[in-house]
């Protein structure tokens, strides 16, 4: 159980989740993108008039741009396997650190928790605090402050996420895994319940609708879920049987010792 071990079959998981997301995020996703850029543009189109001579410049300018259809299909793909092989090799070898140290588990069973954790981490609890918005919300003027926040977050979920796990293993042989665990969980949800009335709000909506907000929304969810279940789901999968495939290996070899 190695940590190249790991990682290739966390890069193998990744590459698996990637196409199964962006399978999701074109007919989850896409349609809420297209209903979104689709406001802007007549929001732009109803606040502005522009001269034949502009419209000949603009026309330059959008040829030269990447089209909606190769964004919403190889651009998408090639993301979301870019996102789920470097997700899926970080998981990988995560995992590989923390086979055991988070108490007598298997390796698939401590793969499936740390699974577990980073997406709650990484991914949920920062989605809480800062949604995901779509491409007609916001400002390019604030778009430096957004990113910076929003980093700083996830990073804080992260470091109280190591360090209660760290505090559950250590008191797990004097108070009980069951109280140890909720306790852990407990000071997770306290730092980042008062962190996350702490850290700045982003309210840069206006008036955009809230239905297809929410929609989007969702479908970001589910996206990101989709992400982190494939890769889980797999890397445990592949986790396991090599653990089962060194296992009979070194039971038939302690057997052709003895004889």
């Amino acid at each position: 159980m190695s940590p190249r071990a790991f990682l290739v079959r966390g890069l193998l998981a990744g590459l698996l989740a990637g196409v199964a997301t962006f399978l999701v995020a074109y007919s989850v996703g896409e349609p809420q993108v297209g209903a979104a850029i689709a406001l802007e543009e007549s929001a732009g189109a109803d606040g502005h008039s522009h001269s034949h001579a502009a419209e000949g410049d603009e026309g330059g300018a959008e040829a030269a741009e990447v089209s909606r259809t190769n964004q919403s299909t190889w651009g998408l793909l090639t993301g979301t396997l870019a996102v789920g092989v470097a997700l899926g090799g970080i998981l990988g070898l995560v995992a590989a650190l923390a086979l055991g140290r988070i108490g007598r588990l298997t390796p698939g069973q401590s793969t499936a928790l740390v699974t577990l954790i980073g997406f709650v981490a990484v991914a949920l609890v920062p989605f809480l605090k800062y949604p995901a918005t779509p491409p007609a919300v916001g400002s390019g003027d604030t778009i430096g402050v957004r990113t910076a926040v929003y980093f700083a977050f996830q990073a804080l979920s992260v470091v109280a996420a190591v360090v209660v796990t760290y505090a559950a293993v250590r008191l797990r042989g004097r108070f009980g895994t069951y109280l140890a665990v909720v306790g852990a969980i407990a000071a997770y949800l306290v730092v980042m319940v008062v962190a996350g009335e702490l850290f700045t709000t982003v309210n840069e909506v206006g008036d955009f609708p809230a239905d297809t907000l929410w929609f989007f929304r969702r479908a970001s969810l589910i996206t990101l879920a989709t992400m982190w279940g494939v890769i889980g789901v797999a890397l445990v999968g592949l986790v396991g049987r090599l653990y089962a495939q060194e296992r009979a290996v070194a039971e038939r070899k302690a057997l052709a010792a003895t004889l």
